[in-house]
């Protein structure tokens, strides 16, 4: 595997997308139901600021439009997966938000209620990009705000689309996110992929520790 100095993540998912349509991609999901479920359970108002960290062409967006929610913003590196999310959306797409950037280097002055991460989190295997996800999440995440985080679980692939990523246990997961935050509930979830084949992932709802405001 290339080092994490050489390795241009940007390009890598830009040729992704760009050499594969939507339904081709293993983490393709007709209808995202465990992210669905979770953000619906975390009863926020239909106003409230939600942001789809690597949402990509995902259609989650889509059904988060239908069940009325109305500040959405979704965050992906790759320029081609924004681009396809908009074209398939057609005139709702200027109902969204949207942000070409790396996650690592994403800096806003805005905040958000919920912040949603389905599989983008494991793929960051360095020290520096952990503690630069987890600066701009506790940052951007209001003082009462909830985050949706996903990761492959250690009964999962070791690999996604020819990178190395990090497994998690629910335990792991919650110890890399305290204290700044605090897991109030985790689960494990199979994907099944356009291949037949089972992806174990474990998620864990989060909320600012009240140790930290």
């Amino acid at each position: 595997m290339e080092s994490t100095l050489d390795f241009d993540r940007e390009k890598h998912w830009e040729n992704i997308y760009n050499s594969k349509s939507f339904n081709e991609v293993s983490w393709y999901q007709k209808v995202p139901d465990t992210s669905l479920k979770f953000i619906i359970d975390a009863k926020l108002p239909k106003s409230a600021k939600i942001i789809d960290v690597g949402g990509g062409d995902s259609l989650l967006v889509d059904h988060l439009l239908r069940l009325g929610y109305q500040n959405i913003t979704v965050l992906d590196i790759s320029h081609k997966a924004i681009d396809r999310a908009k074209e398939r959306l057609g005139i709702l797409a200027s109902k969204i938000t949207w942000i070409v950037e790396d996650i690592t280097n994403f800096k806003t002055s805005q905040q958000y209620d919920l912040w949603h991460d389905r599989a983008v989190f494991h793929f960051l295997t360095s020290e520096h990009d952990v503690q630069a996800y987890k600066s701009t999440l506790n940052h951007t995440l209001t003082e009462d705000g909830k985050a949706i985080i996903g990761t492959f679980s250690e009964s999962g692939p070791t690999k996604c689309s020819g990178i190395e990523i990090k497994q998690y246990s629910d335990t792991s997961l919650k110890n890399t996110f305290s204290p700044d935050l605090l897991a109030t509930s985790c689960a494990f979830f199979d994907h099944n992929t356009p291949f037949n084949t089972k992806q174990n992932f474990v998620f864990c709802n989060f909320k600012k520790s009240t140790n930290n405001l």
